[in-house]
């Protein structure tokens, strides 16, 4: 029988964080057959772990209720804490269909594992005006709304994510969009989440992720995303001096989530986070 095991991901609490599924041997279970437990878990995706390369490579599929996604960074810190807890802490190698992924853990006393992904090269370029006010129109944002600082950008950490600033606190908490809208505008152009960011300080961001392609409302906490926006920061030259990113997500949905994000050689960035059962 396929053992599925349920974690919290980027949370040390199980009430916090984003769920993930990980099923550690799928070796011989079809498309279907995962796409069907994805789907009973109910979790926005769940990691199968199908088979090993000669050179001690995990080979690594994600499904969400709907369909196989390429990359999932929360459920990629799930699989590394799950793997952690039964066969030590120390670094794996995953191939995955977006490319090949560094995991780290680390395990300390009295505390669950951390682990850190760090992600393919990412890369990101400006919105077009297009893409800006068909999004805006389904979240309901007002253009006057977004933090002329950080212009829009679609950025990429494993997946396609749009990268848009509010200008206030308020207006982050302010979740209120169309969803078969903006499911609409982020299906013709392949965008996973739409990252809503806003600055506490230069090391410090609160985010929420709209993601109607995983079939919910929002996420809890955005590996991937968090890796495409410091890919981003990079890029525009406003990552911060002292080499290290803190994202809050997940608060204003009830279940507070925190990543870190530092840079890596190679144009990758990090994303690190710890994972605990839920029971």
């Amino acid at each position: 029988m396929t053992e599925i095991l349920r974690y919290t991901a980027f949370s040390s609490d199980p009430s916090g964080g984003n769920r993930a599924g990980v099923v550690l041997d799928a070796r011989g279970m079809s498309d279907d057959a995962m796409l069907a437990v994805a789907a009973d878990v109910g979790y926005s995706e769940t990691v199968f772990v199908t088979g090993r390369d000669a050179d001690g490579t995990l080979v690594v599929r994600y499904f969400s209720p709907r369909a196989e996604v390429d990359f999932c960074g929360h459920v990629t810190i799930a699989l590394g804490v799950a793997y952690a807890e039964r066969h030590g802490a120390g670094t794996l190698s995953l191939r995955t269909a977006a490319g090949p992924i560094a995991l780290a853990t680390t395990a300390a006393d009295g505390a669950p594992p951390v682990a850190t992904l760090t992600s393919v090269p990412t890369h990101t370029r400006p919105a077009t005006g297009a893409e800006l006010s068909t999004t805006l129109g389904a979240l309901r944002w007002p253009a006057a709304d977004l933090d002329a600082s950080f212009p829009p950008h679609v950025a990429f950490g494993g997946n396609e994510h749009l990268v848009l600033a509010a200008a206030t606190r308020e207006r982050l908490a302010d979740l209120d969009y169309d969803y078969a809208a903006l499911d609409a505008v982020m299906a013709e152009r392949a965008w996973t989440t739409v990252q809503l960011v806003w600055r506490e300080s230069a090391t410090v961001f609160h985010a929420r992720d709209p993601f109607p392609p995983g079939g919910v409302v929002e996420d809890a906490a955005t590996g991937a995303a968090a890796a495409a926006f410091g890919g981003y920061l990079r890029d525009l030259g406003l990552f911060p001096a002292s080499g290290a990113v803190t994202i809050h997500q997940g608060a204003d949905m009830g279940r507070p989530s925190l990543l870190t994000v530092t840079l890596a050689d190679g144009g990758r960035v990090s994303v690190g986070g710890t994972a605990v059962p839920i029971t």
